[in-house]
């Protein structure tokens, strides 16, 4: 158990964000097989032959295999840091990676090496070489590139949507109600965030820093990032990843249309144009004109957020989509 003491400028210091780089490290996991596919095993299928034949041209994709992704502390954090901030790009992500010291590389390796089986020899060489840090960040530029970019869209537009709705749910109605559902191995209890993570137990304080909350597709299980860091931060499974959209059902789809159906079906939880086009495959002009009509009918309402409009269903929306009207 591990229980991390939250002063009140933690509240304020902490933020939700997402992370391009540690999703492409959970990609490359899934890809590998050595996570479960899951809901994603479509996805994996058709990327697992282009993943071949990279991990043939970058040894760096099998170090990345060897010291990321074990079970407990044996993983090194140099390759994939928690961001420095709330939207941050792959690029910037991996400038991080870039600079850091071999020697901090070295000493990391070591140190997951001593608790792993005997790696190959090939791949301990080039981990323990001069050049391992380019090496697995040029991996991970051509894997972003080739396997992640291209749907990048899509996982962003889910990730993007769980942060919108936490972050909500966390301004108004607290803390407890934020955490008490993000994960079954995290609990609010009186000031201290409670993780059922790792064999022993400690108290880590955040001393002001706060901590960034991280959704992730492609894992059931919660990480954490609270050795000394520039930002501590909590990996969390992404809401609604495990269950796929419902099928419009044929009286819904001829009352308002397919499309429309199906854009009514996703706003279960809010969510703005761009990622319902992104969720959904459609284009963007198109996917506003549907929710143009959508609120024109009084079943679904917009509220600006910033510089977004975040869409929701109205209860005659809920109705429809539940197959009952209201009395």
């Amino acid at each position: 158990m591990i229980r991390l003491a939250v002063s009140s400028q933690d509240m304020v210091s902490s933020r939700f964000t997402i992370s391009p780089l540690i999703e492409t490290m959970h990609a490359l996991w899934t890809i590998s097989g050595r996570h479960e596919a899951g809901i994603h095993r479509q996805w994996v299928e058709r990327r697992q032959e282009t993943y071949k034949v990279l991990e043939r041209a970058h040894p760096g994709l099998r170090a990345i295999a060897a010291i990321s992704g074990n079970r407990g502390n044996s993983n090194v954090d140099f390759i994939a840091p928690p961001p420095s901030g709330v939207k941050v790009s792959f690029d910037d992500e991996l400038a991080v990676v870039r600079a850091t010291p071999v020697e901090q590389a070295h000493a990391e390796v070591a140190r997951v090496l001593a608790m792993l089986p005997r790696a190959d020899p090939e791949i301990r060489e080039l981990l323990l070489g001069p050049d391992v840090v380019r090496i697995i960040a040029d991996a991970f530029a051509i894997a972003w590139t080739e396997i992640v970019a291209p749907a990048w869209p899509f996982f962003h537009a889910v990730l993007e949507r769980d942060v919108v709705q936490r972050a909500g749910r966390l301004a108004t109605y607290g803390w407890a109600a934020a955490l008490d559902d993000l994960s079954a191995q995290c609990r609010w209890r009186q000031g201290h965030i409670e993780l059922r993570m790792g064999d022993s137990e400690r108290i880590c304080r955040l001393d002001g820093k706060g901590l960034l909350f991280l959704p992730t597709l492609f894992s059931n299980r919660m990480g954490a990032y609270l050795e000394e860091s520039p930002r501590f931060a909590l990996i969390y499974p992404a809401r609604g990843i495990a269950a796929p959209l419902p099928a419009a059902n044929d009286g819904l789809a001829v009352l308002i249309g397919r499309t429309r159906a199906r854009i009514l079906l996703e706003l279960a939880a809010p969510g703005t144009t761009t990622q319902l086009a992104a969720l959904l495959g459609i284009a963007l002009g198109t996917t506003g004109e549907h929710l143009t009509a959508l609120r024109r009918a009084g079943l679904v309402t917009a509220t600006r957020t910033g510089r977004s409009v975040l869409y929701q269903r109205t209860s005659l929306g809920d109705a429809l989509t539940a197959g009952a009207f209201p009395a």
